[in-house]
Parts: structure tokens; C-alpha cells; sequence
């Protein structure tokens, strides 16, 4: 059992304007090769981006049905196709699973009751459904649509990426892709639902929520990141010991 001294430490940063997917990549992989190096805390980081449909590793091309309505970009993430954009709150989750008993579907089960818990807290019932990742709520005509998608990848047994919650964003945006290959099952928020809160909210539940399922950790406080950087100038690093998962996806990364 770890003690008040060895704890691990999680900082929190909430970015205050949009930041371009490919700069938040880069910054992720900047920030896992430093925590696996032994340079810094885990990290939480709460961010918004522009418009943009983003592919994991196991997309198809068949579901970007339009390619030329937003910016499109690999991810290195589990799952499929999925939409990027304002009013969509993205956790990037970078802790170290190898501490927290390297254990891939645990961690991932946690990511979910992790969103469960910061749903309930505004008012809102989420439920996880076996062979569908991710968040779903159901509608009073039986219809269960995602309201929080999860994808995540594991390097040196330290993640990245994370979890998206549609708080109120434009959900036609996702007519352009089969999000995350389900074209069975629809997409809402937390505003098609009838809960209007602020970005403020949203991140308090998540943070209250977070303490609760990984109880033994430590705040280091809340800070603003800010944007600007170059992401050619971010360290490149190894592509060695990876695990991607999402919609139905657990495979080894590129070696």
C-alpha cells in the first residue's frame, strides 16, 4: 500500500481556449515520455477542440463519410471515427496504469465509472453496456444514444487520450462519420437532455467524481495551459511498448 510520501501526484490543467488536435498529440506524448521517465506528475487535462473528425486505430474508411467537412487526423488511440469539436468537454488521461495494477480493462472500467459518477452529479444517469466502450443514456422512448466516448493508449504502461463528453455541441456534426462504427446507435449531450451547465460544472463533477475512483491519489492543484506551441518542436519519442483501446479494439502498437 503507498503511503502519504509516495503517493502519486496528479496535476490538473484546464486549457482556456481551443487547442488544434494535433498540438494536443503532441503535447500528450511530450508529457507520457516524461512520466514514464520519471520527470513528472500524471496529468489531467481538460480541453476543447476545433472541429475536427479524428480516426483510431481500427477506423475504416467506409465510415468518414465526409472527408472534406472538417479536418481529418490518424489518432493513435483505440476505436474508430469520432467528432471533435466546441461544446465537447475532453479529458486526456495521463497516469500511470503499470502503478495501478497494469491491468488495461480495469483501467478502463474506472475511466467509466469515473464518467458515471460526474454524470450522476449533474443530474444525469449513465450506463455502460457490454461491446459498446463509452457512456450511454437512455431515452424515454427506449433508445439508448452515447453521451461520452473513451479511447485510450497505453505507452511504457503510462496512458494518453482519453474521454470526450458531449456537453452541448453541434451533434449534426456527427452525421459526417459513423461515430466510433456504430451506425445503429445515435449520439446526444448533456443539452439535448435537458441539462444546460457550464463548462465550469462539468469540470467540477468530473474532478469531484475522479477522487473518488482513484481515492489514493494527490491534487497538486489547478492550473491554465496555454496554447501557442509549436508541435514541431515537441520531442519526438519511441513507438515501443504500445496498447490502443477503444470500440472494440485491444492490439498491440507500431515496433
Amino acid at each position: 500500500m503507498r503511503t502519504d510520501t509516495d503517493r502519486a501526484m496528479v496535476e490538473w490543467y484546464t486549457s482556456p481556449e481551443p487547442v488544434p488536435y494535433p498540438e494536443a498529440v503532441a503535447a500528450m506524448e511530450t508529457r507520457v515520455n516524461a512520466i514514464a521517465a520519471g520527470k513528472a506528475a500524471e496529468l489531467v487535462w481538460l480541453v476543447e477542440h476545433p472541429s475536427a473528425y479524428t480516426a483510431g486505430t481500427s477506423a475504416v474508411a467506409e465510415e468518414l463519410l465526409q472527408a472534406d467537412r472538417f479536418p481529418v487526423y490518424r489518432s493513435g488511440r483505440g476505436g474508430r471515427y469520432t467528432y471533435h469539436g466546441p461544446g465537447q468537454r475532453v479529458a486526456y488521461v495521463m497516469l500511470n496504469v503499470g502503478a495501478r495494477g497494469a491491468d488495461l480493462h480495469r483501467f478502463v472500467k474506472a475511466l467509466e465509472t469515473w464518467v458515471i459518477g460526474a454524470l450522476v452529479q449533474l443530474g444525469v444517469a449513465g450506463i455502460r453496456r457490454s461491446g459498446r466502450v463509452g457512456i450511454w443514456v437512455a431515452r424515454d422512448d427506449g433508445r439508448e444514444e452515447k453521451i461520452a466516448a473513451i479511447g485510450i493508449r497505453l505507452r511504457r504502461w503510462i496512458s494518453f487520450h482519453g474521454i470526450a463528453l458531449n456537453v452541448d455541441p453541434e451533434l449534426e456534426h456527427f452525421s459526417g462519420i459513423v461515430p466510433c462504427g456504430l451506425a445503429t446507435y445515435g449520439v446526444t449531450s448533456l443539452a439535448a437532455i435537458g441539462r444546460n451547465v457550464s463548462f465550469a460544472t462539468v469540470d467540477k463533477a468530473l474532478r469531484d467524481s475522479f477522487w473518488n475512483v482513484f481515492p489514493e491519489e494527490m491534487q497538486t492543484g489547478t492550473s491554465q495551459m496555454q496554447r501557442g506551441a509549436d508541435p514541431a518542436a515537441y520531442q519526438k519519442v519511441s513507438q515501443l511498448g504500445e496498447y490502443a483501446f477503444g470500440e472494440k479494439t485491444f492490439r498491440t502498437g507500431e515496433k
